[in-house]
């Protein structure tokens, strides 16, 4: 067992302090940027790394606006009805994975119309971007100490102070970087560096992360102000990753019939 004494802050200057989960958003930003611009740089690719530095510009915005939204919305709309405000005080902290995605979605919708470029075309491309970020944050909230995992006795357990119960718990911030970054970045990207069906990469990316989110959430404490959402043992996390996974497989199935389609026309 573990005590976590990790200190949240990663630099102090008098009153201003950096925290460590504030970096990880930097780190997924800047590596989404610069995979994008390898991406770009490949003969016939059809971008150019001014439309990539576009492209990570909106959706930096889509994730910070999205992943604040769906923060307050899912997981503390009650707080959020007794005070309309609260949803802008982002200086509290909050984000939602699931938030952030919808605010992406739209800047991918966004940034379709203004480069006329199909909607699948820009989202097969960045769905191999976000992965680093994903894993990137999670190692934010393992530093922060917080979404801690559900008890264990396990030899690998944490004991997370700010529970307040010094209980040991299972890791499952690092079970998410695992599976949301590290596998389901490898996959995409060698996944994608190959021609795939358009909507294919996308389906993957929804796919996959809706099945990883959903068996980490087993391990994972259920929110305190929500429990369970569903059927006494679904949280949160997993009814909001359930139509990811629906989504996804459809459109894969969709993508390799309408190529198989093609093929035989």
């Amino acid at each position: 067992m573990w005590v976590h004494e990790i200190d949240p802050i990663a630099v102090a200057l008098g009153p201003l302090k950096i925290h460590w989960y504030g970096l990880m958003y930097l780190v997924g930003f800047a590596s989404a940027w610069y995979l994008g611009g390898k991406r770009a740089r490949r003969p016939g690719s059809g971008w150019t790394e001014e439309q990539v530095s576009d492209l990570i510009f909106w959706g930096a915005i889509g994730v910070v606006l999205g992943g604040r939204f769906g923060y307050v919305v899912f997981y503390n709309f009650d707080q959020f009805l007794d005070d309309p405000l609260w949803l802008f005080a982002v200086w509290e902290g909050g984000m939602s994975f699931h938030g952030g995605l919808l605010g992406v979605i739209a800047a991918i919708g966004y940034f379709s119309h203004k480069y006329k470029k199909s909607y699948f075309d820009i989202g097969d491309f960045v769905a191999p971007l976000i992965p680093i970020g994903l894993g990137a944050g999670r190692i934010g909230n393992f530093i922060g100490g917080e979404l801690w995992g559900r008890p264990t006795d396990q030899t690998w357990g944490v004991i997370f102070p700010r529970t307040g119960d010094m209980i040991a718990r299972h890791p499952s911030q690092l079970y998410e970087f695992a599976l949301e970054g590290v596998v389901l970045f490898v996959v995409l990207w060698f996944y994608s560096a190959k021609p795939r069906p358009k909507m294919a990469v996308s389906g993957m990316f929804l796919l996959l992360y809706g099945i990883f989110r959903s068996s980490v959430e087993f391990f994972r404490q259920p929110d305190v102000q929500l429990g369970f959402v569903a059927l006494d043992w679904m949280t949160m996390g997993q009814v909001l990753s359930l139509p990811m996974i629906v989504l996804g497989g459809v459109l894969l199935v969709l993508a390799y019939r309408s190529n198989a389609e093609k093929a035989s026309g």
